[in-house]
């Protein structure tokens, strides 16, 4: 057993894991009950399980809990709160963005990213910022439309 600090959503957080290459998907999840977070695929190929580790969307299933370790690691948990979401979830719930909503987590966290670098993407920039993210349910013309009313081109 090792135990890691972790800095999530603002706050040092010990993790106990059981060596250095559990995911930190699990502890987010198991340890820290962050439950925003998804296991999708378990391959880093769906998305569902996308943070934001210093700024950059990491997919967390395939992230090291050792290489989170005095990095700042930020969830869907951490941007807002359901009576104060942050922009980019206000606009997926204005649009009706989510079906399943499976995906939500990995697409919110991919478009804060992408506003972070790039406040006023192009429809085309942010598709390439979502290749990444899988839906099956098809809500990708609306979360494309959710990004571009979060970066404020798109009218409520």
């Amino acid at each position: 057993m090792a135990r890691f600090q972790l800095d999530v959503n603002g706050a040092a957080r010990p993790v106990d894991a059981w060596d250095a290459d559990m995911p930190l998907l699990y502890a987010l999840r198991n340890e820290l009950g962050l439950h925003a977070t998804k296991f999708g695929c378990g391959l880093g190929q769906c998305g569902a399980c996308t943070v934001l580790m210093d700024g950059r969307p990491v997919r967390s299933c395939m992230t090291k809990i050792s290489d989170a370790a005095g990095k700042k690691v930020v969830t869907a948990e951490g941007l807002g709160s359901p009576e104060k979401p942050h922009a980019v979830q206000a606009a997926l719930i204005a649009e009706q963005a989510a079906q399943c909503g499976y995906c939500t987590n990995g697409m919110v966290m991919s478009s804060v990213a992408l506003l972070q670098r790039n406040p006023k993407p192009t429809r085309e920039q942010t598709q390439a910022a979502l290749a990444g993210n899988l839906c099956r349910c098809g809500s990708h013309d609306r979360v494309l439309n959710a990004v571009q009313r979060a970066s404020g081109q798109r009218s409520a």
